[in-house]
This record gives structure tokens, sequence and C-alpha cells, in this order.
């Protein structure tokens, strides 16, 4: 698996092959949102398959915590924001990119 799979990809003007940008939504803060602090070891997708069952969402957290620029692993002792409104940040996901 790739963490590409899901990007949608077009070709250049010459022909290659390339990937489309994705632009993330903002993610408000919410009442419902769930607060952990981060364990050694701890990682984006791990945490995203715990909470959402799906760890293809890892942006989520990444997105909300202002964090993951080249990596899923997380430093311990850091408190992270767990968004629950997931259908809805889905959901806005799809109108920013389409």
């Amino acid at each position: 698996m790739s963490r590409y799979d899901d990007t949608e990809q077009g070709k250049s003007k010459f022909g290659k092959r390339v990937y489309k940008t994705t632009i993330y939504p903002r993610i408000k803060k919410q009442n419902s949102d769930i607060y952990i602090t981060s364990k050694y070891g701890d990682r984006l997708d791990v945490l995203a398959h715990k909470y959402y069952k799906n760890a293809d969402l890892w942006w989520i957290i990444a997105q909300a915590n202002h964090i993951g620029k080249g990596t899923l692993v997380i430093e311990g002792g850091i408190q992270l924001r767990i968004p629950t409104e997931v259908g809805d940040i889905l959901a806005e996901l799809e109108d920013i990119n389409n």
C-alpha cells in the first residue's frame, strides 16, 4: 500500500504521470473532540485506526494538531486533539477538492 493510492492522478503536458495536490480542510475545534497525551512510539496512522477504525485518516489528526510533516511518528508527551466529527471533515475535504 502506498500513501498515494487515494491520490488522483493526471498527465503533465509532456505526458508524464503527475499526482494532483490534495488540499486538506481546516479542522475546527468541537466540544466532542477527544484529548490524549501521546506515548513514545505513537504513530498518526495507528491512532487513526484506534479512533476511526481507518489508518488512512491519519491526516485528520495531523491537520488538527499541525503535525506530521514527513513522518507519522509522534513524540511522547504531546497533547493531541482527536476530532470526532469525521463525516463532516470528509465532506468538507470532498467539497474543497472537487
